[in-house]
């Protein structure tokens, strides 16, 4: 038997959940008198148990699985049509069919569990050695009622599962949200009012020095005007790129993560040739993403690592990825998604274990960090990224010793 992919266990586990279906196999064997009655579930390749009453030792238990092709279901399947038989060797239809053959029983039943979308989700059946009376109102009704009722159930538990992924994607906009606005409040009384009280200071010294006819004073204080000046433009530039991205402004698609890596290492080239930068990268795989902002996360995510390259060490940053296992997701992660690691790892000069957090924030100055222009807002757009592909980022360090940034994004 191949083993089972995460949709067949999810759906095996969905059945087990609904609590009434074991009292309704209870009730089929009680009311047609046969000792075998399942829940399937029937795709295109697999016929799988998800609930059984087996008063006949016919071996199956919850996730057992028959070849398709050996069972009547799989003609049910195709037709969406009940099969009910009394008695197999006196069924015209079936009494040579290969099925009751295979498997030794002369009275059959299957109603098809058709899920409200209208999809085939599998059979509600039952099977015995010897023959019963089934073809009858009373029975059928039954069959078809308890198929909808399973049906019903089905529905229940996935629109809790819809309702449970919204909140927890609303959950996680709103804490994103919060931290941004707690972010763009600092900056306003903060971060965008030191240029501006610089840009007044020296404002007022000109003209007082202008007064004074020192020219040579006016000037140099006019450069420092300048100065602020464009710092202050390229925190407003900063600051309108950052709102700008967002979803529904680009539409996911495939994207390779080897070309996207090569676009960003492409916009880089004169900085990684200057320094002389080796990159180490593994083979990443294809996952449904936004390729612009991909792209855009590998370019920050480099030039970050170049920017804080060491002075006597040429710099060298690895790429490797590997897949989660499912023990290792944590709450951020939404249940019934795969995800990857991507780390990026260098030899720069390090972040104090203290300062780990804040390096994420938007225009963050580091106190054990030389000041550098824009210095964290690269690391911002990288968190603004991830979060829109409901992903995160974290980032590991020691001062001297480099960095490790750890990016987990969903495969699909």
């Amino acid at each position: 038997m191949d083993f089972l992919d995460d949709r067949l266990i999810d759906d095996i586990a969905r059945i087990q959940a609904i609590a009434i279906v074991p009292t309704l196999l209870n009730v089929i064997c009680e009311t047609t008198g046969m000792g075998f009655a399942a829940v399937a579930r029937v795709t295109d390749t697999k016929w799988i148990t998800c609930s059984v009453r087996d008063d006949i030792q016919f071996g199956l238990a919850p996730g057992s699985e028959l070849k398709l092709e050996t069972t009547i279901c799989h003609e049910i399947s195709q037709s969406h049509q009940p099969v009910v038989i009394n008695h197999v060797e006196k069924s015209e239809e079936f009494c040579g069919h290969h099925t009751p053959l295979m498997y030794g029983f002369q009275s059959y039943i299957s109603f098809p569990i058709i899920l409200k979308s209208g999809a085939f989700f599998g059979t509600l059946c039952a099977i015995d050695p010897r023959p019963a009376d089934l073809e009858n109102a009373k029975i059928k009704g039954m069959f078809s009622a308890f198929a909808d009722l399973i049906s019903f159930h089905l529905q229940q538990i996935t629109l809790l599962e819809e309702s449970d992924k919204a909140v927890r994607n609303l959950s996680r906009q709103l804490s994103n949200t919060i931290d941004e606005n707690r972010q763009y409040q600092h900056i306003s009384q903060h971060s965008l009012q030191e240029p501006l009280r610089k840009l007044r200071v020296f404002s007022n010294m000109v003209v007082q020095a202008i007064k004074e006819r020192d020219h040579e004073k006016a000037e140099y204080l006019a450069s420092r005007i300048e100065s602020n000046a464009e710092r202050f433009s390229g925190m407003i530039r900063d600051l309108s790129e950052f709102s700008s991205l967002k979803v529904g402004e680009e539409t996911l698609e495939d994207t390779n993560l080897d070309a996207a890596l090569a676009v960003a290492m492409s916009q880089l080239s004169v900085q990684i040739q200057d320094k002389e930068v080796r990159i180490d990268a593994e083979k990443l795989p294809v996952i449904h993403a936004f390729p612009t902002q991909i792209e855009q996360l590998f370019y920050h995510l480099l030039h970050n690592a170049i920017k804080f390259s060491t002075r006597n060490e040429k710099p060298v940053i690895s790429i490797s990825c590997r897949v989660l296992d499912s023990s290792e997701y944590s709450d951020q992660q939404i249940p019934g998604r795969n995800y990857i690691e991507i780390l990026i790892k260098d030899n720069g000069i390090g972040i104090d274990d203290t300062q780990l957090e804040r390096i994420f924030d938007m225009f963050s100055q580091l106190p054990t960090m030389p000041a550098r222009h824009g210095e964290g807002f690269g690391l911002t757009f990288c968190r603004k990224i991830i979060r829109n592909h409901q992903g995160y980022i974290k980032a590991q360090s020691k001062v001297n010793q480099g960095t490790t940034i750890s990016v987990v994004l969903p495969v699909s």
